[in-house]
C-alpha cells in the first residue's frame, strides 16, 4: 500500500465552505471509483479547528500516482486552494504498516 499525509490550513472562517467541498467530492468520488483507491480520512485537529490533516490510502505506489497526476484530482485540488492559507504539505510513502 502507499499514500499521502497532508497538513493544511483553512483561512479564518472557511470551515463551512470547505466541509461542503469535501462532501460534494467525496460523493463525486464515490461515483467515479478511483482505481487502486482504499481511504480517505480527513481530520480537524482538537488544538485548532483550522488545522486540517488528511490521509489517503492506495494500493500501490503506480495508482496513487495515476490519480495525482490525473487531471481530476487537479480540478479537485484547485478548487481548494481558495480556501486555504497556502498550499497543503504532503507527505508521500509507502505504508508498513496497518490493521484493518
Amino acid at each position: 500500500m502507499y499514500g499521502t499525509i497532508g497538513r493544511f490550513r483553512l483561512k479564518e472562517g472557511m470551515e463551512a465552505q470547505f466541509i461542503k467541498l469535501m462532501d460534494e467530492q467525496a460523493h463525486a468520488i464515490e461515483h467515479q471509483q478511483i482505481p487502486g483507491l482504499i481511504a480517505h480520512y480527513g481530520y480537524r485537529m482538537d488544538a485548532d479547528p483550522n488545522d486540517y490533516y488528511l490521509a489517503v490510502i492506495f494500493e500501490g505506489r503506480e495508482t496513487y500516482l495515476a490519480n495525482a497526476e490525473s487531471p481530476e484530482m487537479d480540478a479537485r485540488y484547485h478548487q481548494w486552494l481558495p480556501l486555504l492559507e497556502g498550499e497543503p504539505q504532503w507527505h508521500d510513502g509507502e505504508i508498513v504498516n496497518a490493521i484493518r
